[in-house]
């Protein structure tokens, strides 16, 4: 299955139930994470025409977080929601309803409807969560899919470890002797024991590792203080698929997945500021790529024709060679 056909998730497909309490007073907001990927989630309160918002809150598969405490009247309850930068393009489309600021790092915001410096709008989307039992509010964030817990963690370990490296496909939430071979091998890599797995950071481990160089595929590292967006190519001798983009954070490594084993792999990244304008540095764009053509485009992209880009709405963008076939090679993005 294509990489962006995986990613890809409509926020419309998010379950979020929905149950009105039955008086105005309501207890603590709680979000649980039935995705198989590793979230930031913010929230937007509306109250008497005033609009807040508060994030970032992290939210591993399967798991749940107290975002509000307390009795709350609020007219409204709003959520955004983003998965980690090493999944690449964002598998949760960007298409809320209703526009509201938040930060790059944690941050409250309390008038959130008028964006100051260091402040970017956001999409979020309206919920009213379900009242548990113990009067706890419980809004469900979950894919197509509908896993439940259990299936939902074992799909995001399933997920991390094909970005790591190790073929643990399909991402199904369901246990098997490929995926327990695959999540074996990436523990002898780390040197990490099988109880590991059952910790509570488990996930944490994870995405340290899959953003840290490793042994065998292609391994990008951003040495630059600035974000960087990259692109993939493998060619398997019939067809060069194109994809892209992967966010690498300054300080950040990560691991493209490339799946089966390619004849060729190709590269091609740039930097670009927080609103994704190339940067330059003597005028010349900060980029890092070569002489092969391939097909890209401003938006995430996954493409399997290379030929006159331009007439289907690409642009010719030169890619580097990347030789992966005598174990892992680590591109390493720095200023000139």
């Amino acid at each position: 299955m294509p990489l962006t056909t995986r990613l890809f998730l409509a926020l419309s497909t998010i379950l979020l139930t929905l149950l009105v309490a039955a008086t105005p007073a309501r207890a603590d907001l709680k979000l649980c994470n039935r995705m198989s990927y590793v979230v930031e989630a913010a929230i937007g309160i509306d109250e008497k025409a005033a609009t807040a918002t508060r994030g970032w809150f992290r939210l591993d598969p399967s798991t749940c977080r107290v975002v509000l405490q307390g009795t709350m009247t609020a007219d409204r309850i709003l959520l955004h929601a983003r998965a980690l930068s090493l999944y690449g393009a964002s598998p949760i489309a960007a298409n809320g309803n209703d526009p509201l600021c938040v930060a790059t790092d944690n941050f409250v915001i309390a008038a959130a409807r008028q964006c100051r410096t260091g402040q970017t709008p956001a999409p979020f989307t309206q919920v009213t969560p379900t009242k548990a039992d113990d009067g706890t509010l419980i809004a469900y964030l979950a894919e197509s899919a509908e896993y439940d817990d259990e299936q939902a963690r074992l799909a995001g370990i399933q997920r991390l470890l094909g970005i790591a490296g190790y073929d643990a496909s399909p991402i199904d939430g369901v246990d098997g002797p490929k995926t327990q071979a695959a999540l074996a091998a990436f523990l002898k890599s780390r040197g990490l024991s099988s109880d590991v797995v059952s910790q509570p950071n488990f996930f944490a481990t994870m995405v340290e590792a899959v953003q840290t160089p490793a042994p065998t595929g292609l391994t990008w590292c951003n040495d630059t203080p600035h974000k960087v967006m990259a692109a993939v190519a493998t060619d398997d001798g019939r067809t060069v698929v194109s994809r892209g983009w992967y966010r690498i954070d300054a300080g950040k490594c990560l691991h493209p997945d490339i799946a089966g084993q390619p004849k060729k792999v190709y590269s091609f990244a740039e930097a670009v500021d927080d609103e994704n304008r190339t940067i330059k540095v003597k005028n010349k764009p900060l980029n890092w790529g070569g002489l092969v053509q391939l097909c890209t485009r401003e938006n995430k992209f996954e493409t399997s024709e290379q030929g006159d880009c331009p007439s289907r709405g690409f642009t010719a963008t030169g890619f580097t060679a990347v030789d992966i076939a005598r174990g892992g090679k680590t591109l390493r993005f720095a200023l000139p």
